[in-house]
């Protein structure tokens, strides 16, 4: 099986590449991406590897998704410009890449006859719906331009599986973390941030009380659900949407309380403001990927934030 992973050179992409060069049904790995988030040092491993393809290119580019959908038989779509803060701040560029991108994809996977897409969809699509835990067929109203790009994805998904026969496999991540994430610049997520003011000895900063919670999920467990959805030969599984979490809640001032335990260190952090467009507190009810896909909680967020501390620690070293 020839597979192509867009936004293969990016954090959870990377990581999707890795396992899938590994597996005894896959003859070829076609990465695409435009390294504007992703970074050639995620995929410098895998450039000598006899199944493993570079296309450095730009989803938003109609002819390029044509090209390097050529002779691929199965999509793993992780290309998108993620980060709240950054559609809040720059909504055109995230609409762009978002949908106009996911729009490309989907669209030569059809003229090229890829009959499977897995995509990667968001938890904030859950928006302000208020019920926790999150049960996929339960939504509300988006909070920002970055959760209106991952919903209008999972829309055309629906519309694409129902006119052209496709399969279409949305995975709902729910704030993946794990080496590779990218502490640097304006819209780095939490663990990296914090881990890596944890190595400078440097307080960090926690928006708001740090009572936010979220469902973090170790970067081992979106692997697996998405080579799950590439494999599976369950018919139910087939175009739908998951929830791909661990279903705990962990709140910011834990999640820093774990990292510097791991640390050993006492630094206190600092407090800021909230975010514009956060969510409060979320929560993954993942019966749903269990029940169809086999999914399983392979890696649990306590060990997780172990081996990515590690991980931060020994690039410092």
């Amino acid at each position: 099986m020839r597979i192509l992973v867009t936004g293969g050179a990016g954090f959870i992409g990377s990581h999707i590449v890795a396992a899938l060069l590994k597996h005894p049904e896959v003859s070829l790995v076609r990465v695409m991406d435009n390294l504007a988030t992703g970074s050639m040092k995620n995929i410098t491993e895998f450039k000598d590897h006899p199944k493993f393809e570079f296309y450095e290119t730009d989803i938003r580019h109609y002819q390029s998704c044509l090209e390097a959908c050529t002779d691929i038989d199965r999509i793993t779509h992780q290309a998108a410009l993620g980060s709240v803060p950054r559609s809040i701040n720059d909504p055109l560029t995230t609409n762009d890449v978002n949908i106009t991108g996911t729009l490309n994809v989907f669209t030569a996977a059809k003229e090229n006859n890829i009959k499977r897409i897995v995509y990667a969809a968001s938890s904030s699509t859950y928006g302000d719906h208020p019920g926790l835990p999150k049960v996929e067929d339960k939504i509300g109203k988006p909070l920002s331009p970055y959760a209106v790009t991952k919903f209008v994805n999972e829309l055309y998904a629906k519309v694409y599986g129902e006119l052209y026969g496709l399969e279409l496999i949305g995975l709902r991540y729910f704030n993946i973390f794990g080496p590779r994430q990218n502490p640097a610049g304006p819209y780095a997520a939490v663990i990296p941030l914090f881990a890596e003011a944890i190595l400078k000895n440097e307080q960090p900063i926690i928006n708001g009380d740090g009572e936010h919670s979220r469902d973090f999920t170790y970067v081992d467990n979106a692997v697996q659900a998405n080579l799950l959805s590439l494999f599976t030969t369950n018919n139910e599984a087939i175009n739908q949407v998951y929830n791909i979490a661990c279903g705990e809640q962990t709140s910011l001032n834990e999640l820093y309380e774990g990292l510097r335990n791991e640390a050993g260190t006492s630094i206190a952090p600092k407090h800021g403001p909230e975010r514009t467009g956060d969510v409060k507190h979320s929560l993954a009810d993942i019966s749903k990927a269990k029940q169809l896909l086999g999914y399983e909680v392979k890696v649990a967020v306590k060990d997780g934030l172990q081996r990515t501390f590690r991980w931060y620690k020994d690039q410092v070293s």
